[in-house]
């Protein structure tokens, strides 16, 4: 059992030793597995995150490209006025950089979309409960608050689960499955 500052601590520290190559094809990987077991369809929703390369986060891109060529409807969190909302892309987006490093789009147009059929989630750990430790802001928690609850609630990581999450707060929502390069967890049938 590890408190979530020290979980937060280890795997920011294990994800920086990851060299980028080593970053791609373990998010290439991750992208190959949740494709293989979702097999999501065309008209489908996902709500996904775009990566902060800084912080080598798993590339989303690999998998927002392929739902656009295949008509799956892609949605993506932007920060406005300290509250996240749900802007739907396209392939003729236009994107900016905003102040934290990260690439959203320009539109502050919110979709008020909420039954998404997937919810791909950035995190730093995932736990074999479903646990999640992110990067401690709450605006997912939010998020899968106000989702459908049919919509499934995914993590994606390059680290298989070895810990458990110690102080999980009873406001703390947990996923339904973790998708690593080496497998898909999931927490909804009471697996660990």
């Amino acid at each position: 059992m590890m408190l979530k500052a020290e979980l937060r601590k280890k795997y920011t520290q294990k994800r920086k030793a990851l060299s980028d190559d080593e970053a791609f094809l373990l998010s290439q990987k991750i992208f190959e597995n949740f494709i293989q077991y979702f097999n999501p369809k065309e008209g489908e929703k996902v709500h996904i995150f775009i990566p902060i390369s800084a912080r080598k986060e798993i590339d989303t891109q690999i998998f927002i490209q392929y739902f656009l060529a295949q008509n799956i409807r892609v949605y993506v969190p932007k920060i406005v006025a300290d509250q996240l909302i749900n802007i739907e892309i396209f392939k003729d987006t236009v994107f900016e950089t905003n102040s934290w490093g990260i690439s959203e789009p320009v539109s502050n147009e919110d979709s008020v979309e909420n039954d998404f059929h997937y919810v791909i989630t950035p995190l730093l750990y995932c736990d074999r409960k479903g646990n999640r430790v992110g990067y401690g802001k709450g605006f997912y928690d939010g998020l899968f608050q106000s989702i459908s609850p049919d919509t499934k609630k995914i993590g994606v990581n390059y680290f298989d689960p070895d810990e458990y999450v110690d102080d999980v707060w009873e406001n703390d929502i947990p996923l339904d499955y973790l998708v690593t390069p080496t497998e898909v967890l999931s927490f909804l049938s009471g697996l660990e």
